[in-house]
């Protein structure tokens, strides 16, 4: 629940901060809250992409982009994640997490986000997004409609294909059984 509340006060932040273009990088200030740590007294590894979640609202809303989609009926949706972790934030401490979209395939928007402190990177994240609709999947026809076309140097690298490949899981309309032991 806390984070649904804090989601929605970094939207209603959001929109007086400096705008952006959503193919600028954004920087969000936060402070490690006592809801975001474990008993090693540091932010929880799966808090991190929690937190993440809040750092792309950030772009989305100071670009415009939000209200966009949001008029449109769509919705943004994790596909998959990777993250990896250098030190940890702790209680109290300052820290921003930036946030840029680092792409595009036929299937998802990417994103690079970092967690940061005192210049240095602590964690930093690569986030495979989809827009849904009512519908079904946004385009990238659609998206590029409400979003403008992205700038030509915006080439995806190519290891984040590989990464898609491999981590993916079958789609929804074929089986994926479960093989593993039951117990």
């Amino acid at each position: 629940m806390h984070l649904l509340l804090r989601t929605l006060l970094q939207l209603f932040l959001a929109r007086r901060r400096p705008k952006l273009s959503i193919w600028d990088a954004s920087a969000m200030p936060l402070r490690v809250l006592p809801t975001d740590i474990d008993i090693a007294m540091h932010i929880n590894n799966g808090m991190y992409l929690s937190l993440m979640d809040l750092g792309r609202f950030d772009l989305m809303v100071r670009s415009g982009i939000w209200d966009g989609m949001r008029r449109q009926g769509w919705s943004p949706v994790v596909a998959g994640e990777t993250i990896s972790f250098r030190k940890s934030l702790t209680l109290g401490q300052r820290y921003s997490i930036g946030t840029k979209i680092i792409g595009f395939d036929e299937r998802a928007i990417y994103f690079e986000q970092r967690m940061v402190a005192n210049g240095e990177i602590y964690a930093r994240a690569y986030i495979a997004t989809r827009l849904v609709s009512p519908d079904g999947p946004v385009t990238n026809e659609q998206i590029f409609a409400e979003l403008g076309q992205p700038p030509a140097d915006l080439v995806l690298p190519e290891w984040i294909h590989q990464w898609r490949l491999d981590n993916s899981l079958p789609s929804t309309r074929r089986p994926a059984p479960h093989t593993w032991a039951r117990g």
